[in-house]
């Protein structure tokens, strides 16, 4: 399955990404806002793709690679995750998120990427509500968030840190544009 937006292909992730997905990951300033993890091998992006893949599988959904358009690059991921386990006092919901190689940042990637995958959940998987979650501090990913018409909710504590818990209803059905 590929999903078209203008510029982008979003489609499933695949082992041919983990080059990509491990350029991108094992970036310091990607993960600035992600708990300052980046990964230390190929091997560990090989494991996450897996890990994606299996979210396909159990849930139908999970994370999609994003690919230009005009070069046929991948640039990182965008999408949906099933988020089931408890985060702030809710679970069974559709997370959206976005994760690119720092050189494609600042370009309208994510909000694409993002407002495709809000278009699909709504559309697609006729979900209720789709949340997204950003660290208070990465003012970037609040604005895009913010763009596609998700409001603040609330502030909690993720892992330590305070993130804002961001929501769009279905009722809305466009995304801003």
């Amino acid at each position: 399955m590929a999903i078209e937006s203008e510029r982008l292909i979003l489609r499933e992730l695949t082992a041919e990404d983990a080059s990509g997905m491990f350029k991108m990951d094992s970036d310091p300033e990607v993960h600035k806002y992600l708990g300052n993890k980046p990964v230390k091998s190929i091997e560990q992006s090989i494991r996450d793709i897996e890990f994606i893949r299996n979210q396909y599988r159990e849930n139908g959904i999970g994370r999609w690679a994003v690919i230009l358009k005009s070069t046929g690059e991948f640039i990182g991921w965008s999408g949906l995750k099933l988020i089931s386990e408890s985060i702030n006092g809710q679970t069974n919901y559709y997370d959206v998120g976005y994760r690119f190689i720092r050189e494609y940042w600042g370009k309208g990637y994510a909000t694409e990427s993002a407002k495709t995958a809000i278009n699909f959940a709504f559309e697609v998987l006729k979900a209720p509500e789709v949340i997204g979650l950003a660290n208070v501090k990465n003012l970037g990913s609040i604005h895009v968030l913010e763009k596609l018409g998700l409001k603040k909710r609330s502030v909690f504590d993720y892992d330590g840190e305070p993130h804002h818990w961001m929501s769009i209803k279905n009722e809305v059905r466009q995304i801003p544009n």
